[in-house]
């Protein structure tokens, strides 16, 4: 695998592929960021893993210093699933002396977490225009924890007309539910545990979907009650068409059920599909 850390040189690495892959991450690799570079392996020629911590995309000042840094290990990660160029360039190589350019998504970057953090779709927006720009990918691979991302991503790509597909990936989750998450290592013992209430209440407002219950309100109220048992309030709970990121009343179609919540001093975001 080879390490690039400027545009030229990623250029010059997928020159000639037929189907380049990329997959963006921030680091801090976990099986759900491993799962992505796997599926690229296996269906592109030419695999780019991009590993930015997009400045652009934090609304604190503290949460990007404390995002988890480990180019070295993640590296060898990537390389052991088959990637053919990490591509970890600098800050400054991403957003050049002047840069004065802003990406901006409306529509499905509007509510919760585009609401929670003022400018982090922007900045999300901003840099995976660039990031395709930069590369040239034919596909790349997106995890579905981020759900809204995804749905702001396939809008942009969609509004622009960007020659790419967007391939998503399910949720990688432990064994006892939690949704894997470079933040989890920030997770206490106890606060590990209490976190795994953010699964029981998506599943439970699942199980009662599935069960025929259609009032989106008795499935917010279903996942609250298992978020209150652990002591949890969520920064947001609702039940959102999966494009548009809008509420629904009624589930009469696939719609996600989402989540975010702080647990101690981590906060962590999940979904789950429900359907009638």
């Amino acid at each position: 695998m080879k390490i690039v850390r400027d545009v030229a040189e990623v250029r010059a690495a997928v020159a000639g592929a037929q189907r380049v892959g990329l997959v963006p991450t921030m680091g801090a690799f976990h099986e759900g960021h491993l799962s992505l570079i796997r599926a690229a392996r296996a269906h592109c020629d030419q695999v780019v893993v991009w590993l930015f911590v997009n400045p652009t995309q934090f609304s604190e000042a503290a949460d990007l210093a404390a995002y988890p840094a480990d180019e070295s290990r993640d590296a060898a990660l990537a390389e052991a699933c088959g990637a053919d160029v990490l591509f970890a360039p600098s800050v400054e190589e991403v957003y050049p002396a002047g840069f004065a350019t802003t990406v901006s998504v409306a529509g499905p970057s509007l509510g919760y977490e585009g609401a929670h953090r003022p400018g982090h779709f922007d900045g999300v927006a901003t840099v995976v225009t660039k990031m395709l720009a930069m590369v040239g990918p034919q596909v790349a691979f997106f995890g579905a924890k981020d759900a809204q991302q995804v749905a702001v991503v396939r809008r942009l790509v969609a509004d622009l007309h960007l020659p790419v597909t967007i391939e998503v990936l399910p949720i990688v989750r432990e064994p006892d539910g939690l949704a894997m998450s470079s933040r989890n290592v920030h997770l206490d013992a106890t606060q590990r545990r209490r976190a795994t209430a953010l699964f029981r209440g998506l599943s439970a407002a699942r199980e009662i979907c599935l069960a025929g219950e259609k009032d989106t309100s008795q499935l917010v109220g279903a996942a609250i009650a298992e978020l209150a048992a652990e002591g949890i309030v969520a920064d947001y709970l609702d039940v959102v068409d999966p494009e548009t990121f809008t509420p629904l009343a009624g589930v009469h179609r696939p719609a996600l059920i989402i989540v975010a919540a702080k647990v101690g001093t981590t906060r962590l975001i999940d979904n789950l599909e429900v359907a009638p």
